[in-house]
């Protein structure tokens, strides 16, 4: 049924189509208005024979979704930025234990300083953490990856990420497919779980492992992101067989096949680079892109195919990591093996800074001419640094920069 609808209330339309038994939430913007649709599904009796329980913290909401998924339900939580961090020993735990958990992350900024608007820094932290990440481009994309994320999570006994930019995409109201319980009921199987706690026959889980297993252990989970590889574009597939459209894979790409200039990059950014590249398409550029939208397992042979005709990539990062550069272009390195091209990393929309057509078009003819620095921060106000060094070097002091950086641009200095 196609409906206008805000892009959180269409993941959680999706998330209740799913039939979760347990739902664990605690507020933190941007991902509020899911755990809000769903809790008031709830309580209407809508989503039925579902327990919504609210907790005092985002480590609890997964600690909590840890219990309910051992205990054998279809769990399902939410969270971003410093509620996911907060929750660090506990992803790591979901993930150790093979609890098919889904998650979403509606992606923020972490701080300091404070910043409540979208990059991908807080999910790219626990890109290892051995959790599937999945990344949506829109929200018709976003709400048919939570039903795949299901699938793929229990498949696999696993945990899933669903990362959705946020506001860009939780915020935004747009024309979104939401489908049929008949359709999901099709697609998805009810819930068995591998094990089930019974207070009759009390198990640990969990429990102390030492050096002659632990290996094993992590080698098993390794095993399954390989597994999921080849499942993803599997279970793609056959979402298009009872649903009628493309959704997922492992990446998605654009004018690609003749191109010799990849433009890769992760989550709603495709849109706008996209438009960028039609129109230099239409000027004769040879120019396309790859969209990666499971970031974890990483997709290193697909993206060498579609990498090895091209002269240059230039990777799109909306996360940095401080004294290295970029987090994807590091993975893509792996993709890159035997292919001789000018690769270039661009830090791009950090703290949600926007990034504009016009600004990618700038950036793509300076990539077409081979004029950009391997590493490049796309929209950085070199000024504003200049200026911060300068105060460094003159009085030397410990302390934050940002509050200096926000009074130049307030006094009108740039």
């Amino acid at each position: 049924m196609l409906k206008q609808t805000e892009g959180s209330h269409a993941i959680a339309e999706s998330v209740a189509l799913c039939r979760p038994e347990v739902i664990c939430a605690y507020p933190i913007t941007p991902q509020t208005h899911i755990v809000e649709g769903l809790g008031e599904m709830v309580k209407a009796g809508e989503l039925k024979s579902c327990e919504f329980i609210n907790v005092e913290s985002e480590f609890a909401a997964l600690s909590v979704a840890i219990g309910a998924s051992a205990a054998g339900a279809r769990t399902y939580t939410a969270t971003a930025s410093q509620g996911l961090l907060f929750m660090a020993e506990a992803v790591y735990n979901a993930a150790g234990l093979g609890l098919p958990i889904v998650m979403t992350i509606g992606n923020r900024a972490i701080g300091a300083p404070i910043n409540i608007w979208n990059d991908h820094t807080d999910s790219m932290s626990m890109r290892d953490a051995g959790w599937i990440q999945l990344y949506a481009e829109t929200n018709q994309e976003a709400a048919d990856l939570h039903i795949q994320a299901f699938r793929l999570a229990e498949d696999l006994s696993m945990p899933v990420m669903v990362c959705v930019d946020g506001f860009i995409l939780t915020h935004a109201y747009e024309r979104i497919d939401v489908p049929a319980q008949e359709q999901v009921d099709a697609y998805l199987p009810p819930f068995e779980p591998r094990q089930v706690l019974d207070p009759r026959e009390p198990v640990s889980i969990g429990a102390m492992v030492g050096p002659e297993a632990f290996m094993e252990v992590r080698y098993l989970a390794h095993h399954k992101q390989m597994r999921a590889l080849e499942l993803i574009p599997q279970l793609s597939r056959e979402f298009k067989t009872v649903f009628g459209r493309d959704s997922g894979g492992l990446i998605r790409t654009y004018r690609a096949e003749d191109a010799k200039t990849i433009v890769v990059a992760l989550g709603s950014v495709n849109g706008t680079i996209k438009d960028v590249i039609d129109e230099l398409r239409d000027e004769g550029c040879a120019i396309g892109a790859a969209a990666i939208v499971s970031f974890r397992p990483f997709p290193s042979d697909e993206l060498h195919e579609v990498l090895s005709h091209a002269k240059r990539l230039v990777v799109i990062e909306k996360s940095l990591a401080v004294g290295i550069g970029g987090i994807v272009s590091h993975n893509l390195r792996m993709a890159l093996s035997g292919i001789s091209l000018h690769a270039y990393t661009v830090v791009a929309g950090l703290g949600g800074r926007a990034i504009t057509k016009s600004s990618l078009r700038s950036l793509f003819e300076r990539a077409l001419r081979d004029e950009l620095e391997p590493l490049t921060f796309l929209d950085l106000n070199q000024a504003a640094i200049d200026r911060e060094l300068a105060r460094e070097q003159a009085q030397r002091r410990s302390g934050p920069s940002a509050e200096n950086i926000l009074r130049d641009l307030a006094g009108g200095v740039r």
